[in-house]
């Protein structure tokens, strides 16, 4: 299924939110109207996502490299 708007948004955001002169989460607020948490979850949904891979793939690779370094950290306090 194609992207929303709203995705397409969330993952030019991602792309370049650094460069803002305002507070990452102040910014997520007012323009997603949603909490941080909320964004994370949008983005963690869309990293699966082939449209997703295809409209931004180094946003997209960057997320599942962060999600498997969590993923790992997780088993390795697991293993413990």
């Amino acid at each position: 299924m194609p992207l929303t708007e709203r995705e397409r948004a969330v993952l030019d955001f991602e792309r370049t939110w650094w460069t803002l002169d305002e507070p990452r989460d102040q910014v997520i607020r007012a323009r997603f109207a949603c909490t941080p948490e909320a964004f994370a979850r949008e983005l963690a949904a869309m990293v699966d996502s082939s449209d997703a891979l295809a409209h931004d793939p180094l946003v997209v690779h960057r997320l599942r490299r962060r999600q498997d370094r969590a993923r790992r950290a997780r088993y390795q306090e697991v293993a413990r």
